[in-house]
């Protein structure tokens, strides 16, 4: 039997207790073993772009000429400013490579005032707006670095992908149980909340020189990267640059530290609005603490612009 869902985080509007988000949470150690957990954390799931460090590392792997902000943005979930769309336009460039050889969807940059300049200017959407342009592009240089096929690199049977599985079974113990099609078109491949963690914490603690290791640095060095201005991973690795963050769609998080001891979250009906009270809890059970920690902790909840409610953790959630 499926073990149920549980209750995550309280919506608390003007007093009242307005809605719940239920999902499943957990904590694992160094050694990959469970230290706290709640809800069905031993179910299959996708981790989406939480999975992006263990595609970074097929990539390394596989002799991608990736380093430092360049790695960076090739795990990244990119807001789409100026400062990743030309990094990205550089990398392809360098590789004889050009922006129509991407796989990913034309869109518009994640971030507003980007966004909205583009549409002042009448620009239109571009692949290289696309929030995962980034690994797309290291999955190209991966792919010219190995002298395996442009064309078809998001292909769950290419090269690169059954070297990205095989990564991703390595480091979190488990058997992929599901593949599918992620939002950018590559392939996403299913583990439990168990296995991400524990994949996780590993790529966080990888031993120095490793493919691990040069993805965790390169992610640490470069927040700005991985997610972009005033965006949550950014934030908490610059505020705590011993962390390791990544996020993912459809209320997936993940965190580790460079002993190993990981978080990973799903919220079930994918709020984003609950990802952060979940995961801060987790690291204050962790020993972490900062005014981030407990900003990020509580959203608010408004009424006629202004607050009259908050969205918080259950307390004792990981107890």
């Amino acid at each position: 039997m499926s073990t149920p869902v549980a209750p995550l985080v309280r919506v608390v509007r003007s007093g009242f207790h307005e809605c719940t988000h239920y999902g499943a949470a957990v904590i694992t150690d160094g050694d990959g073993s469970v230290l706290a957990a709640v809800g069905p954390v031993d179910e299959p799931m996708f981790p989406r772009s939480s999975a992006k460090p263990f595609q970074a590392v097929a990539m390394v792997d596989a002799g991608a000429p990736l380093t430092d902000a360049d790695l960076a943005l090739a795990a990244a979930s990119h807001a789409g400013e100026p400062q990743h769309t030309e990094r990205a336009l550089a990398m392809l460039h360098r590789a004889g490579l050009d922006e129509d050889q991407l796989r990913c969807p034309e869109d518009y940059p994640l971030d507003e005032a980007t966004r909205l300049a583009l549409l002042r200017e009448g620009s239109g959407k571009r692949r290289i707006y696309m929030n995962c342009s980034g690994k797309h592009t290291g999955m190209l240089l991966a792919c010219t670095a190995a002298g395996w096929s442009l064309a078809d690199y998001p292909d769950p049977e290419h090269p690169l992908q059954v070297a990205a599985r095989g990564v991703v079974e390595d480091l979190s113990g488990e058997t992929v149980v599901a593949t599918g099609v992620d939002g950018c078109g590559a392939p996403v491949f299913g583990l439990s909340l168990v296995g991400l963690a524990r994949a996780f914490g590993r790529v966080a603690a990888g031993p120095a020189g490793s493919s691990a290791a040069r993805v965790a640095t390169a992610m640490r060095a470069f927040p700005q990267m991985v997610a972009g201005t005033g965006r949550e991973d950014t934030r908490l690795m610059t505020a705590h640059p011993e962390l390791l963050v990544k996020g993912g769609a459809e209320g997936v998080h993940t965190a580790a530290l460079p002993d190993g001891r990981a978080v990973a979250l799903k919220v079930t009906d994918g709020a984003e609005r609950a990802r952060m009270p979940v995961l801060m809890a987790a690291l204050r059970r962790l020993g972490l603490e900062s005014e981030l920690i407990e900003e990020l902790g509580r959203g608010t909840i408004l009424g006629g612009g202004r607050p009259v409610g908050t969205v918080e953790a259950f307390s004792g959630l990981f107890d």
